[in-house]
């Protein structure tokens, strides 16, 4: 039951993250090029910062319930007398996830506080390249997430 609940818990948190991306990236941005700088630095700063709240606790939650889960089967298998073997996409999903983390909290806490401090001085350089370096990483994590889905449907063994 614990398991079934964390399994949900972990695709929920991978779609909200996941989603999330796609929308920024590919619907929202492109919208608000056709807004003046201020407006949609402003616009892009108050979205992200609240899409980053919810991407904080969902990446978290996803890297918590991950181990959680590979441990449990360990366990599992080790107390049964089998030995634990990692299966090659779950090895890969756990890689490519922790990487994700990581570029995640670059992107939170480096690179969202220069687009805080650039739009809270009205530095429209400032804030546009900050927004740039944001778009650049939030693609790779679209692509290394977009990889760990299909990798995980395929269920690729070694």
């Amino acid at each position: 039951m614990i398991y079934a609940a964390l399994k949900t818990l972990h695709v929920l948190s991978i779609v909200v993250w996941v989603g999330g991306m796609v929308f920024s990236h590919f619907f929202l941005r492109p919208a608000l090029v056709q807004l003046e700088p201020p407006v949609r630095l402003r616009l892009m700063h108050d979205v992200l910062g609240r899409f980053f709240r919810v991407v904080l606790v969902a990446s978290l939650l996803t890297l918590a319930s991950g181990i959680w889960m590979i441990g449990r089967v360990a366990k599992q298998l080790v107390q049964s007398g089998a030995r634990f073997e990692m299966p090659l996409a779950w090895t890969v999903m756990a890689v490519l996830g922790t990487a994700m983390v990581a570029i995640f909290l670059h992107i939170r806490f480096a690179l969202y506080r220069r687009l805080d401090r650039a739009v809270a001085a009205s530095d429209w350089a400032a804030g546009a390249a900050a927004l740039a370096q944001i778009r650049t990483w939030v693609a790779i994590n679209l692509g290394l997430g977009v990889l760990v889905l299909v990798v995980t449907l395929m269920r690729w063994q070694a």
